[in-house]
């Protein structure tokens, strides 16, 4: 495959002579995917560009550097040792920053590598950041990236609000097809907020691009998203996050494992082949988690292999492995109990799927495909509403 020579927003900017922050006295919101082509991160580029004065840095969930391995860990500010810089978390007492935090800022820059999922917690601290710099009178410059599954496809169900959580604050659909930059414009308008927002575009992304054709580093933006492969599924299989079901963190491949105590593999892996999902082939295994859900116990379950990324429906495949484990081992489909990402009553699996349908959907014993019928005016419509939003092209 020939790479394209796409430059993320972080290369365009300094290329640029940090044109769009020049003068500025600034916040970063950043991860460790915050990285430009040579693997030098946003932090340390920020901080030795002589024409921005670099005064904080802030942190979604897993941290800063990524050290809270599993979900749903909280994190403490702290002294970058590097930078010397005060690092605010957000993700713990605040999930929105605070008064005090921009007292000495004027712009915050935000450059984080999304994976095109609603579920995925960096989208909402970009919207509570927007929230917080509109309330303030701060500027917003969004770094862009590419959507690492690609521009072109939408699936799932839209967020209704009434289940909103950190797993989903506005109606996206699961896999939204939108970068970063994109979502903030998206997300500015829904709320109808009143912020400076500029976008510093990428140069030579095209929608249909899946990561590797980028030509830019993979850096996992969270412990459990090591490869682009896991960022392929993770759109549906995040869905399992709601039962009780491994997702195979504690394997090491996240996301793409799945299963339990007492599956069988062989059964499972037949009855998924029933509904001839595109793109995709399953293949039968054993593994012992590590860590989280059934840690140190054999389980029975799946690897999904995807075979092509254009024909791949990663929310249809999530739902028909909840669906086969639903028609051959009943037991073993439970829905986990609250709290979950700050839901204290309502459960996991209606926050993840955006509503009560999917989990009484499959209670009922419908098929997936059936099920995934149901998505489609949701997405069409969401995608009629984008307008001035899009930012590149197919």
């Amino acid at each position: 495959m020939r790479h394209a020579d796409v430059m993320s927003g972080l290369d365009v900017l300094a290329a640029g002579g940090f044109a769009a922050l020049r003068g500025q006295r600034c916040g970063l919101l950043c991860h460790p995917a915050s990285v430009d082509r040579t693997l030098a991160h946003a932090a340390r580029v920020l901080a030795s560009a002589a024409a921005i004065d670099l005064r904080a840095l802030f942190g979604p969930q897993h941290g800063i550097r990524g050290e809270t391995q599993d979900n749903m860990v909280e994190w403490e500010g702290f002294r970058d040792p590097v930078t010397g810089l005060p690092v605010h978390s957000l993700y713990g007492q605040h999930r929105q920053p605070t008064a005090a935090m921009f007292a000495d800022l004027d712009t915050l820059v935000i450059d984080l590598q999304d994976v095109g999922a609603r579920y995925y917690t960096f989208v909402w601290t970009l919207l509570l950041c927007l929230e917080a710099c509109a309330r303030e009178n701060k500027r917003v410059v969004v770094l862009d990236r590419p959507n690492p599954i690609g521009g072109t496809g939408r699936e799932g169900a839209v967020l209704d609000t009434a289940y909103a959580s950190f797993v989903g604050l506005a109606p996206l659909p699961m896999r939204h097809g939108l970068t970063l930059g994109e979502l903030a414009r998206w997300l500015r308008a829904w709320r109808g907020l009143d912020v400076a927002l500029e976008v510093v575009r990428m140069r030579g992304w095209r929608r249909a691009m899946d990561f590797e054709a980028t030509g830019l580093p993979w850096v996992l933006p969270s412990p459990n998203l090591p490869t682009v492969d896991a960022a392929f599924v993770y759109p549906g299989m995040c869905l399992l996050e709601g039962t009780e079901l491994s997702e195979g963190r504690g394997t090491t491949r996240p996301f793409e494992i799945f299963g339990a105590p007492g599956l069988d593999p062989d059964v499972l892996v037949t009855r998924l082949a029933d509904w001839e999902l595109p793109g995709v082939a399953f293949r039968p295994l054993h593994f012992v988690p590590t860590f989280q859900k059934h840690a140190g116990l054999l389980c029975g379950g799946a690897q999904i292999h995807v075979l092509d990324r254009a024909t791949f429906k990663p929310c249809l495949t999530a739902v028909a492995v909840l669906c086969a484990v639903r028609d051959v081992a009943p037991a073993t489909l439970r829905w986990r109990m609250p709290p979950y990402e700050y839901e204290a009553s309502k459960l996991p699996i209606d926050i993840l799927a955006g509503d009560a349908r999917l989990r009484e959907a499959i209670e009922a014993g419908l098929a997936p495909a059936r099920i995934a019928d149901e998505w489609l005016d949701g997405v069409a419509r969401f995608t009629d509403g984008l307008g001035g939003c899009i930012l590149y092209e197919e």
